[in-house]
């Protein structure tokens, strides 16, 4: 219980800390109050590069003509949008990688005071906002330290709950751990502060209104506009570039050309007198998964259907060969790596590049299929990894969740497995007779092209619009 109450006497020094500064702050700022009108904080204590959601709520609300401050860290570059927007000014957080010393428990308690200091005080210097829409998780300490902030501002807090942040603490330590216990304490006390709240499924909003007393409304993960199939000129502009540091990538598969004088990629071909691409025969099924490599994702499930796959044609069956793109940056790259390094395919190749923000939509947009192994932590959210592949009309083979019905429907935009044998076999079904027109993965890829998906900004406008017009 030492772990436990060395985090409860962190948390209650940042209340402390944040009852003291509401006092000298609201003096020192009150001249201020009025300033800001309309403009918001769209707020999360994480890399906003990899933070889609919540660049797709500053790019909404500046198209709206509001003034927005994306606040987070920069470990990797925004989507080009958000950075050519002159009505979103991104506010950095430091990074404080240089806290991680010492026992683990008291890394942990430092890094949740330092961050709480260094969150209140950047909200507190930046031009006050009418709202500050964060995201949980991360919830611990950034739900306390928006809440003084809205309070020295009067402004109004707005949680984006994507999870629980206690059930993916509880992938490492275990429910009962008093770390856990403490973080869903807190989680459910700060979140019934808040004045609005939005979540990603309606199984989330239920919970939260059944153990939480919090009332939410859904907003699905959309996909941006720029999500969609990728024109062949353009798929091979990206194979080319890729081409250059990733060798699956290269033109290694062709078996026959069409032209003599071709500009090749492993799966396409340009003809260089009068630039009409085609793709190739006898190419590779491109087969790609997203992830942020952390606990909630076994990718050793794909490693091993991998093998089965290739041990199925080495048994003579008509498959193609696969390369497998994996991208993502997160905790466990290295390990896994170091897995796909043991694996000697002859007719699988796999890469796992991070991808500039702009190429990832194209490259989702030029492949055969997507595999998804996300299985939520709490069961309540919903992979946005696949909700980008449905927008590119990509079909999907997605690990089974409880609420994952609400966005992957089984047999009809893709698949549903729940190991590694049942992964097998579904990519040996949707690749016989590749590349043929035929068959379900066509089948999945019309069905998706006809549902004719809402967008992010028609969803955005529906849902999350009203809640910043009713107070004004």
């Amino acid at each position: 219980m030492a772990a436990g109450g060395g985090a409860l006497a962190a948390i209650g020094a940042v209340l402390v800390l944040a009852a003291a500064a509401v006092l000298w702050w609201r003096w020192r700022w009150r001249w201020r109050a009025g300033d800001g009108e309309g403009r918001v904080c769209v707020a999360v204590l994480g890399d906003l590069g990899r933070s889609p959601r919540m660049q797709y709520h500053a790019l909404s609300l500046a198209r709206h003509g509001r003034g927005v401050s994306l606040l987070g860290y920069l470990q990797t570059r925004p989507h080009g949008d958000v950075l050519g927007s002159d009505r979103i000014r991104v506010v950095p957080l430091s990074d404080l990688r240089w806290l991680r010393v010492g026992p683990k428990i008291l890394q942990y308690v430092v890094k949740v005071i330092a961050q709480a200091i260094q969150l209140l005080y950047t909200m507190l210097k930046m031009e006050r906002p009418s709202y500050i829409l964060l995201q949980n998780p991360p919830g611990l300490p950034s739900i306390a330290v928006a809440w003084v902030t809205c309070l020295i501002w009067r402004s109004k807090l707005i949680i984006d709950w994507h999870n629980y942040g206690y059930t993916i603490m509880s992938l490492n330590h275990g429910i009962n751990h008093p770390l856990v216990r403490i973080a869903k304490w807190y989680e459910k006390l700060f979140g019934r502060l808040s004045d609005y709240n939005m979540c990603v499924t309606n199984a989330m909003k239920e919970d939260l209104w059944v153990n939480c007393k919090i009332k939410a409304v859904t907003l699905y993960d959309r996909p941006a506009s720029y999500f969609k199939e990728t024109p062949l000129e353009l798929q091979h502009q990206l194979y080319m570039k890729l081409a250059k540091d990733y060798e699956p990538f290269k033109a290694q598969y062709i078996t026959e050309s069409v032209s003599s004088n071709a500009e090749r990629s492993a799966f396409t071909e340009m003809d260089k007198k009068n630039g009409h691409v085609v793709k190739n025969r006898g190419r590779p099924a491109l087969l790609i998964s997203s992830t942020s490599w952390t606990e909630d994702e076994d990718f050793s499930v794909l490693l091993k259907a991998l093998e089965d796959y290739e041990q199925y044609i080495n048994e003579g069956i008509k498959l193609p060969a696969l390369v497998c793109v994996i991208t993502g940056k997160g905790p466990l790259k290295e390990y896994y790596n170091g897995l796909i390094k043991k694996l000697h395919f002859r007719h699988i190749q796999i890469c796992t590049p991070w991808l500039e923000a702009e190429d990832y939509p194209l490259l989702l947009g030029s492949a055969d299929l997507g595999v998804c192994l996300h299985k939520s932590s709490s069961g309540l959210d919903l992979p946005m990894k696949v909700v980008d592949m449905f927008g590119c009309c990509l079909p999907v083979c997605a690990i089974y969740f409880e609420c994952l019905h609400e966005l992957v429907k089984h047999d009809e935009n893709g698949l549903i497995f729940r190991d590694s044998s049942e992964l097998a076999e579904q990519l040996k079904m949707l690749f016989l007779e590749f590349p043929t027109l035929e068959g379900k993965l066509h089948n999945f890829r019309k069905n998706l092209c006809a549902s004719k998906q809402l967008r992010w900004d028609e969803s955005w406008d529906q849902t999350v619009l009203p809640l910043f017009m009713q107070n004004e």
